[in-house]
């Protein structure tokens, strides 16, 4: 297995990059990660882990369309980032290494430090993350149909 790494600069065009890549059949190898820049009161913040989507995905409308592309999409607050919402097979390394933020989760992927760090940093600055863990023969087709809606740092690990 290999992994598709790349951002988005709006939500608009990363849904539209999920949603094709649904129709392709990578269903369950999507994960999405975005900072929720909703107010939450009393930190009110969950991992929904394998769980349906619709099982708390509390984003009052702040990513549920892109959340809902995506299996096991959750809200969750890692220090020194603050609140995220992730979905799809990342959501639970996340939740599992959420002292290690999003650099953690992807270096237990087998993602190296630095480009792990940078996928972070890019995050942390508003743009919107989207994997694909796919086999090595459907890489190209995942990293083209990213680049075709506007994907930016596309990587293959």
């Amino acid at each position: 297995m290999k992994t598709v790494l790349s951002t988005f600069p709006n939500q608009d065009a990363a849904e539209k990059a999920v949603a094709e890549l649904r129709q392709k059949g990578f269903d369950k190898d999507i994960s999405i990660i975005a900072r929720d820049g909703q107010n939450r009161e009393n930190n009110q913040y969950t991992t929904m882990g394998n769980n349906s989507v619709t099982d708390g995905v509390t984003t009052g409308g702040v990513l549920g369309g892109l959340a809902g592309l995506a299996v096991g999409a959750g809200a969750l607050a890692i220090p020194g980032i603050g609140p995220l919402i992730a979905a799809g097979p990342i959501a639970g390394l996340l939740s599992g290494a959420a002292t290690g933020g999003i650099a953690g989760g992807l270096v237990d992927w087998g993602i190296p430090q630095e480009r792990s760090q940078f996928y972070e940093d890019r995050v942390k600055q508003g743009n919107i993350l989207v994997s694909v863990r796919t086999e090595d023969n459907r890489i190209n087709e995942a990293a083209d149909t990213l680049r075709r809606y506007g994907a930016q740092d596309v990587e293959t690990h």
